[in-house]
Formats: structure tokens, sequence, C-alpha cells
């Protein structure tokens, strides 16, 4: 990827542990002064929460006051199994068990939650928050394969923006239909010349632009 990082925020990391039936899931906190909400990663198949793309992301949420819970949603045994990668309905149910976490935990407890999610990710994030509007507050997806989750397209209320590259053939008409079927509020960002993984000059800038001022929007108490 040849997207120049944003200068890092001034926002100490910290390593946290979040219990998952037996075991734990090591993640990433990042929580600036006067955090304005939180946002949760869930990143998709094959990735991990050392992503570049992820972490460029974050970077730009961080510096416009949002802290990031950068997780991975699979133990490493679990990821070793490609069957477990696109099992939707396990990742939904960790990401339900981070959030109810991050809920409790006294760093993010006072924190608006929103969800961001790459590919399958995202499929989670919407089960995730369908239903949920108490606590999960707004969505955005990067090139995510929501249609893993159709089915929660018209049970998703909170506020929900899809990004997708106007090249990522499949994964953009398959994102224009679950947009339709959306109620709440919501906006399809197509971004020009860009593929699945917006390695395009000036892709992946635009999409950390696009998620920063929604979830500014919606996750400001």
């Amino acid at each position: 990827m040849k997207t120049e990082l944003h200068k890092p925020a001034t926002v100490s990391a910290r390593i946290v542990h979040i219990p998952i039936d037996g075991f734990e899931l090591e993640a990433e906190l990042q929580v600036p002064p006067e955090a304005k909400g939180l946002v949760i990663f869930a990143h998709g198949s094959g990735s991990s929460r050392h992503s570049p793309r992820n972490k460029f992301v974050a970077q730009k949420l961080l510096q416009d006051s949002l802290a990031t819970l950068l997780v991975d949603l699979l133990s490493e045994e679990e990821d070793s199994y490609y069957q477990s990668r696109f099992d939707i309905a396990l990742l939904t149910e960790r990401l339900v068990i981070i959030t109810d976490w991050a809920t409790h935990y006294e760093a993010t407890e006072h924190l608006n939650i929103g969800y961001f999610g790459a590919s399958t990710g995202a499929a989670a994030a919407m089960l995730a928050a369908a239903g949920a509007e108490d606590v999960v507050k707004a969505i955005v997806s990067r090139g995510g394969r929501v249609d893993l989750a159709d089915e929660a397209a018209a049970s998703v209320r909170v506020p929900t923006m899809l990004i997708v590259g106007l090249q990522d053939h499949g994964v953009r008409e398959a994102n224009e239909e679950v947009f339709m079927k959306l109620k709440g509020k919501k906006d399809l960002a197509e971004i020009p010349n860009a593929t699945h993984l917006f390695e395009e000059p000036g892709a992946l800038e635009r999409v950390a632009q696009l998620a920063s001022a929604w979830f500014g929007e919606y996750l400001n108490p």
C-alpha cells in the first residue's frame, strides 16, 4: 500500500485482554482526551488488527477525537481455518461480546459505540447492530460483504454508511442492493477508480475522511 500514514496522534495505546469463551482476545485500545465516541474495528477474512488499512483509518479517527479498539474476532487457531473466517454467526457473537466488554470497561463505558467493518467484518457489524440501537450508534463499512448479512438489513436502524470502490465489481453491486433495504439514516459512498483494497492514490484517505465525518456526527453525544 503506497498511501502514507497520517501523522500519528499523540495518544498512548494500551493492550487490553477481552475474555471470550474461556480464553482472551488481545486488542489495542486508544482513547484520546475528551473522546467523542468509540469505534470498534471488525476486520475482514484473512486480515487482523495489524491491518495497515485499518490502522490508517484509526489514526484519522484518533486525530478527530474518536477512540479506537482494534481487535481480532478470532483466536490464532480459529483464524487458521478458512471456514471460521466466513462463520458470520461466530464473528457476530464475538463482536457482541467485545461490545459488551467496552460498555463496562472504565476507559470506554461512557462512550457511544460505532462499528467500522471491512469485508466479512462488515456483515458481523450489521448483524450485531440490528436491534441494538441503544448500544450501537453508527456503522461504517469499507468494501464490506454486507450481502452476507442481507437478511438483517431491514432491521438495522442505526446510521449506516457503505463505502465501496467503484471498480470493486460484485461487491459494489451487492452493497447497492443492501443499501436499498436499509431503513435508517444511510449513505452509499462510491470511490471513483477504487478497487477492493482501496490501494489507488487518495482512495484510502477518502475512506478515512468519510468514516471520521460519519462517526463524528453520530457518536458525539
